[in-house]
C-alpha cells in the first residue's frame, strides 16, 4: 500500500469545531473532516475494496464516502495529522486478514483427570447405600 498515493486521493474540509476556545472558536475553522471514496479509490483491488466496504459499512454514507473528522485540537493542521492517522489505522486494520482457527484436542491427561473424578464421585455415592446382607 502506497501511503502517499493514498494520502493523495484524500479531501479535506475544514469547519467550525464546538468546544473550548471562547470567541475564537466562533472566527475559527479548526476541525477537520476527511472525505475517502472507496470505490473511487486507485489504491486498492477490488478484493480489497470489498474487504473495506465491509469493514467501514457502518462509517459510510450513501454515496459509499468514508466521513472521519478531528476536533480534539485547537490547531488545524494539527486535526489533519490525527485525522489523517485515524484513516491510515483504520485502513491496515481493515485490510487485516483474519487467521483461521486451529481446533485443539483435549489432552489425555484432561480426560484421565474427569474420569478419576468421575470414578470417585460414584464410589463416594455408592458408599452412602446401606450395606446388602444376603
Amino acid at each position: 500500500m502506497d501511503v502517499e498515493a493514498l494520502k493523495s486521493e484524500l479531501m479535506y474540509k475544514a469547519v467550525r469545531s464546538s468546544g473550548s476556545g471562547g470567541q475564537h472558536v466562533n472566527k475559527v475553522a479548526s476541525k477537520v473532516v476527511l472525505y475517502f471514496n472507496v470505490e473511487a479509490s486507485a489504491q486498492f483491488t477490488d478484493d480489497e475494496k470489498a474487504r473495506l466496504t465491509e469493514f467501514f459499512q457502518n462509517r459510510l454514507n450513501k454515496q459509499g464516502v468514508l466521513v472521519m473528522d478531528c476536533s480534539e485540537s485547537r490547531s488545524q493542521f494539527r486535526n489533519k495529522a490525527l485525522v489523517t492517522q485515524k484513516f491510515l489505522d483504520l485502513i491496515i486494520e481493515g485490510l487485516k486478514e483474519e487467521k483461521e482457527r486451529k481446533p485443539t484436542k483435549v489432552p489425555k491427561a484432561v480426560k484421565r483427570k474427569r474420569l478419576d473424578t468421575k470414578r470417585k464421585n460414584a464410589e463416594k455415592k455408592a458408599n452412602r447405600k446401606p450395606p446388602k446382607i444376603d
